[in-house]
């Protein structure tokens, strides 16, 4: 119903209410992909921050409980870095949305509606999309994060024999309020929107056509060669002269470098394509290349800002889910190989009568503990009456090490070489070295390749890639090492696969192995190492050997270790359990993150290509109506359609995986000691499956959307 008040023309309630309602319907029709999306981040953001309800059913140990514990608190800081991309998406989508319906406002003011009214059904339209939207993300996440359950316990792997179904109040209540939060700016963002509509613009919004603007061509060029060269010289810098990176606000340039570049090619890409096309005739004057070529230009040139955002966020989309899935998978693989034992105890040998603490101050050590450091772990355990039946298969050996022979000692004459490509390692560390005879003890527990070395002869032994790499150059060379005044020379002209600590990978970056007659003192020993398994069989009954030997803050689980740490005597120890379960946990918070990330920007981009494709297609139907006019069969106008989209969609997918490949480039430099670049392909890979069939399905989705609108009458 309408009436008058003060000779104005206003409309009552109920038909704000069925016009709002009206229009909802209509856009749900026409903007799937928008409602999709909502729909899709409200699921993602509950299923994420459900995970502190999930935990509670399933059956882990303590300290992978605070593991877990640790990573929600992580996704909690995420979870608002994710919030705020997602707002920028609802603005950023409603933008195109309000100047589709330009000429519907134009009408409503026609009819004596103001802006006030106008904003009211706006609002009414963005409240009931919105509680739709929440509604149903709920209930798919909800129901989704019974499956993240599932693949909390396999990550962690925990016991789901508790498994029931779990709604989590706490991640509902969080995410109605970050989700009012969103739309709330999206409100006073539509109403500021409306506030600056003239009536003579609405009225002729659809026969007001963008102004192609065509660049100076020289010009275009002239920031297309500079973009080239400030991406070239980021890219150089991250993979090539990363000895200068060495801190992280020096990584500020080349990102920032790398930000401008991109603008910069996205700017002119628009000013000199269309004419280099156009000097091509045949191309040029093919088919409705003509018309292709315009509109993918015009898009180009009015976009450039929102590209070159989609072109980074799919960039950070590729190196986050390749990086972190490639650890998580090396890391797992890793697990099994590098616990052969139950546990390590190690313990300082031949401690110093002081030492410097942080401050720089010199602090003298207790003369019991220096009296101590001079002992076995065996020796020092059975004093405090340890009871070493617990254990079996005990073997302890002495690591020595000497000022004479560091890295750099033994790399020679190559040091310069590799000082340059690994700027990152410490060459002044002491080399550890072994007398073969305790090496093959430990090789013989832990299932390695025993050695047999002559008098004059020492090996390598050594797991990491990049330090194998490295050390078999200088055994190939023949390198000669002065050891305790006598020469050495490598029995292999490679290193040998093989470690004497447990850890989570392969990160041994060099062991020396010398025949058992080298002149090492007792004075030399550097560290005493003892290896064993426990004398028990369930895992609970290991689980109660563990707690006599690792350190705790619980005086209950680790009396013994507690009371030597008293005393000023420190053994510190790791085992095969808590080694599994800290590498699992910081593997799965990697890749809880880089999944969580990876998707919300995969989204993100996805969502803001289509739909600026979709209100593209809107607002270009007169266009595609006097292609049919002058002869252009469905056929033919379909194969142009699909051709702009598929151009907007590769061009800053291009432009993101070449950013990748340096990303990833870096990545491996950087973090070298975890993983190599054969152990990420299987990562790249399943990454590379998952983006092209989520980006896929927006492109596909965009095409059939797009030529439905084109076919409906203007």
């Amino acid at each position: 119903m309408m009436y008058y008040k003060d000779k104005n023309m206003t409309f009552g309630n109920s038909l704000y209410f069925k016009l709002s309602f009206k229009n909802m319907k209509k856009s749900f029709k026409d903007y799937t992909i928008y409602f999709l999306t909502l729909v899709l981040g409200i699921a993602i953001f509950y299923m994420f921050n459900s995970i502190d309800s999930q935990q509670a059913m399933i059956k882990v140990s303590e300290s992978t409980r605070e593991i877990i514990k640790l990573m929600i608190q992580i996704l909690n800081y995420i979870s608002v870095f994710v919030a705020i991309v997602l707002g920028l998406l609802i603005v950023y989508a409603s933008k195109f949305l309000i100047n589709r319906r330009k000429k519907e406002f134009g009408i409503y003011m026609t009819l004596g509606m103001g802006r006030r009214q106008i904003s009211r059904i706006i609002l009414l339209e963005t409240i009931f999309v919105g509680i739709i939207s929440l509604v149903i993300g709920l209930v798919v996440g909800i129901f989704s994060s019974q499956f993240m359950s599932i693949l909390v316990a396999k990550m962690f792997e925990a016991d789901m024999s508790e498994f029931q179904f779990v709604f989590s109040k706490q991640a509902c209540v969080k995410t109605c309020i970050f989700f009012a939060v969103m739309y709330l700016a999206v409100m006073i963002f539509n109403a500021f929107t409306v506030s600056r509509y003239k009536l003579i613009n609405l009225i002729n919004a659809n026969k007001k056509n963008e102004k192609v603007k065509i660049k100076n061509t020289f010009l275009a060029i002239l920031i297309f060669i500079f973009g080239i060269g400030i991406l070239s010289y980021a890219y150089w810098k991250v993979t090539t002269d990363i000895s200068s990176l060495t801190e992280a606000k020096m990584l500020l340039k080349p990102i920032l470098m790398g930000v401008v570049g991109t603008v910069a090619i996205f700017w002119s890409l628009s000013g000199f394509i269309l004419r280099v096309v156009q000097s091509m005739k045949r191309i040029y004057l093919k088919d409705t290349n003509m018309f292709i070529l315009r509109q993918i230009n015009n898009k180009i040139n009015t976009t450039v800002i929102s590209m070159s955002i989609i072109c980074l966020m799919l960039f950070l989309t590729i190196s986050i889910l390749s990086t972190a899935l490639g650890i998580r998978d090396t890391m797992k693989k890793e697990l099994e190989e590098t616990t052969p034992v139950d546990i390590n105890l190690y313990k300082e040998a031949n401690l110093p009568e002081t030492y410097t603490d942080r401050k720089g101050k010199e602090i003298a050590y207790n003369p019991e503990v220096i009296k101590d450091s001079r002992k076995t772990i065996t020796q020092t355990l059975q004093e405090n009456e340890a009871d070493m039946s617990v254990l079996k298969d005990t073997i302890e050996i002495p690591i020595y090490a000497t000022n004479k022979l560091t890295l750099k000692d033994f790399l020679g004459n190559r040091f310069e070489e590799f000082n340059n490509k690994y700027p990152f390692l410490i060459y002044s560390r002491l080399e550890d070295i072994v007398k073969v005879s305790d090496y093959n003890k430990l090789a013989k527990l832990y299932g390695l390749e025993q050695q047999d070395l002559k008098d004059n002869e020492y090996a390598v032994m050594c797991d990491f890639n990049n330090s194998v790499n490295m050390r078999n150059v200088v055994l190939q060379d023949r390198g000669k090492l002065q050891i305790t005044g006598k020469e050495y020379l490598p029995k292999y002209n490679e290193c040998k696969d093989g470690f004497v600590m447990m850890v989570g990978s392969h990160s041994n970056t060099g062991i020396i192995v010398v025949p058992d007659s080298c002149n090492l003192t007792e004075d030399m020993i550097k560290q005493y190492l003892l290896a064993a398994n426990y004398n028990a069989i369930t895992e609970e009954e290991k689980a109660e050997v563990e707690k006599q030997f690792i350190y705790s803050e619980t005086e209950e689980n680790s009396k013994l270790i507690n009371n030597l740490s008293k005393k000023g005597i420190k053994i510190d120890g790791t085992s095969k359990i808590s080694i599994i379960e800290s590498s699992v946990g910081v593997t799965t918070i990697i890749t809880f993150i880089a999944i969580y990330l990876g998707i919300i920007f995969l989204i993100a981009s996805s969502a803001i290509l289509a739909l600026k494709q979709l209100t593209e297609s809107s607002d270009n139907k007169q266009r595609y109506t006097i292609l049919r006019k002058i002869g252009c069969d469905e056929k033919m106008i379909n194969k142009s359609l699909f051709r702009q989209i598929g151009i907007f969609f590769v061009v800053p997918l291009i432009l993101a995986i070449i950013h990748s490949i340096f990303g990833i480039k870096f990545a491996l430099a950087v973090m070298s000691e975890l993983v190599s670049a054969n152990e990420l392909l299987p990562s790249i890979i399943v990454s590379a499956i998952v983006i092209g069939f989520i980006y896929g399905a927006y492109f596909f989705a965009t095409y059939f959307g797009s030529k439905k609108i084109i076919k409906e009458e203007s």
